[in-house]
């Protein structure tokens, strides 16, 4: 049988404002919203043009062949996610309510 609770108090006996939640933010912002991603795009492409007009000398050999930018772009990637796991490190969504503070006394 379900018992009827008074006005303003849930079924568990506790007041709302028996309960105070701790606000939580995010620590950081978006990636898109960041300077490094700026950044890490710039240096991609700066890569990546870099190694259209550097292109080949009068002998006719690449000194900077499309494979190694790939690969600098890669490790510009590597660096660029590295750095925004590190920043997200320990950083709560704001919809994370599990550090909810319960000032009642029993």
């Amino acid at each position: 049988m379900a018992t009827a609770s008074s006005a303003g108090y849930p079924e568990s006996g506790r007041s709302r404002a028996a309960r105070t939640e701790r606000p939580t933010s995010a620590e950081t912002k978006p990636a898109f919203k960041s300077t490094e991603f700026f950044v890490y795009l710039a240096a991609v492409v700066a890569v990546l043009v870099a190694s259209a007009v550097v292109g080949a000398n009068a002998a006719e050999t690449d000194r900077f062949p499309a494979g190694q930018a790939w690969l600098y772009v890669t490790l510009l990637t590597i660096g660029y996610m590295i750095s925004r796991g590190l920043a997200k490190c320990g950083s709560r969504d704001i919809t994370d309510t599990t550090d909810t503070v319960d000032r009642t006394t029993t």
